[in-house]
């Protein structure tokens, strides 16, 4: 929702998540039911929640490339919380 939010990112959900570049798993993903984990989670997100503390960027340093990494590293972007193995910026 913070991207939606960005001037810098597309206005809807799904312009941000098939936008060119972001998101490269998606198109390897197979078509499964959410679970209602995932469903709670998007209802509050939708709601306004926020866990990410406003950031825009995300990445799991154990699945990231060393380029991902790298960038990250000399992005200048703000660590705002660490989640499981996610690393969220902004």
């Amino acid at each position: 929702m913070n991207r939606v939010k960005s001037p810098q990112f597309p206005n809807t959900i799904r312009e941000v998540i098939y936008q060119k570049g972001q998101f490269s798993s998606l198109p390897k993903l197979p078509r499964t039911v959410p679970t209602e984990s995932a469903i709670r989670a998007a209802r509050e997100a939708m709601a306004g929640k926020d866990p990410s503390k406003g950031a825009l960027y995300f990445y799991n340093p154990k699945l990231s490339s060393l380029e991902g990494l790298r960038f990250f590293a000399s992005s200048g972007l703000e660590v705002t919380v660490r989640i499981g193995n996610h690393v969220f910026l902004k």
